[in-house]
């Protein structure tokens, strides 16, 4: 053995025993991030389940960026509970690179589910000009069924299969560029009961007409990702989340979410706004706001505590100034605040400007009742 040679097995030698022996040529790294998944926290209301959905998800077999699996693996890790692969019927510009026909990425993102206790509903988005424009439809058994020329097929091929359907972004300029208006097309399928909801937010903007329609016909309402690229590189996910339709559903299963979807008991949820039907805010915001009696009084006023229990935000507008509250405050998730009110306060009416229960309406509250 040469000089050099010698010296470094030497060396080596002295090295593993100090240290412990080791693998000169492969010395593993423990660098992976482990796979955690985000808890939110949004209570139950009385009788139902809160589970957190996105019903709008492309991947690499339309016009997305990202495998199926991958898709399943960041809802899971954010903390959502149902989701809906919705790859466009007629638009796939990978087609020539992959071998597939519509069920692909529900069939590959199908076990991946599974194993996360992820409810992925098999779904398609129908891909149409305006009049009717773009449409999910749910709990279809084979979308290449729904592959039509005609809309009206491809509507009629959802009903076949006990289908649901919603209409995706109303308001989205690509379609409708200078308003927002609801066609023939779409009060006939809501006069047929083929109509089950609309997306009030998608993407990055939301659309307070689309959320009065919906009210007024007593529709679903839907916040929506409508991811393409990966979520993370979209949305700032250490301070915030993607949009989410919150479902209150009888039970955790593709039973109870069909069901809370065609009885209309959906708030969407997205930039820390809330959209939905009066009754549904009222009982979530009781669900998770706790007032407290005071605690404690001076000569003028009594001093009582907000505790929100909930990943959810509140912004208030004191609608009863003489009461001695301030005019505006915000309860943010997870937190507590204390407010003063006069000793003679009778009412501490509120309104609540990140809820929204109309175009331009917003949910009123009175904290003493």
């Amino acid at each position: 053995m040469k000089k050099n040679q010698l010296l470094v097995a030497l060396g080596f030698m002295l090295f593993s025993t100090v240290h412990g022996q080791q693998n000169a040529n492969h010395v593993p790294l423990d660098i992976k991030q482990s796979s955690q998944r985000q808890h939110i926290r949004i209570p139950n209301i009385e009788g139902y389940q809160t589970l957190k959905g996105d019903f709008h998800i492309h991947t690499v077999f339309s016009d997305g960026l990202v495998w199926p699996t991958v898709r399943v693996k960041e809802c899971w890790a954010e903390g959502l509970d149902v989701m809906a692969i919705t790859d466009h019927l007629e638009y796939q510009p990978h087609r020539k690179l992959m071998k597939q026909d519509h069920n692909s990425s529900y069939d590959l993102a199908m076990q991946e589910a599974q194993k996360r206790n992820v409810l992925l509903i098999k779904a398609s988005e129908i891909t149409r000009s305006m009049p009717p424009g773009h449409l999910n439809a749910f709990f279809i058994e084979d979308a290449n069924a729904l592959d039509h020329k005609k809309p009206e097929k491809a509507f009629e091929a959802v009903q076949v299969q006990n289908g649901l359907m919603i209409w995706n972004h109303p308001g989205w300029k690509a379609q409708q560029k200078d308003t927002c208006l609801i066609y023939d097309i779409h009060r006939q399928l809501i006069k047929e009961g083929r109509l089950h909801g609309m997306e009030v937010m998608n993407y990055n903007e939301w659309y307070p007409v689309v959320l009065q329609w919906c009210i007024d016909h007593q529709l679903a309402v839907f916040a929506n990702s409508d991811i393409h690229d990966v979520n993370g590189y979209i949305y700032d996910l250490e301070r915030a989340h993607r949009p989410m339709t919150l479902l209150f559903a009888k039970e955790r299963s593709f039973t109870g979410v069909r069901e809370a979807i065609e009885s209309a008991r959906t708030i969407a949820w997205f930039d820390q706004q809330l959209a939905g039907p009066e009754a549904l805010l009222t009982q979530l915001f009781h669900a998770s706001v706790a007032l407290t009696p005071a605690f404690y009084s001076d000569e003028e006023k009594h001093y009582v505590e907000l505790k929100n229990n909930s990943d959810l935000q509140f912004s208030f507008v004191n609608e009863t100034p003489e009461n001695g509250a301030p005019d505006k405050f915000l309860l943010k998730p997870g937190k507590s605040i204390v407010v003063a009110i006069q000793k003679d306060a009778t009412a501490f009416k509120v309104k609540l400007d990140n809820c929204h229960i109309g175009m331009f309406k917003n949910l009123h509250l009175d904290l003493m009742q």
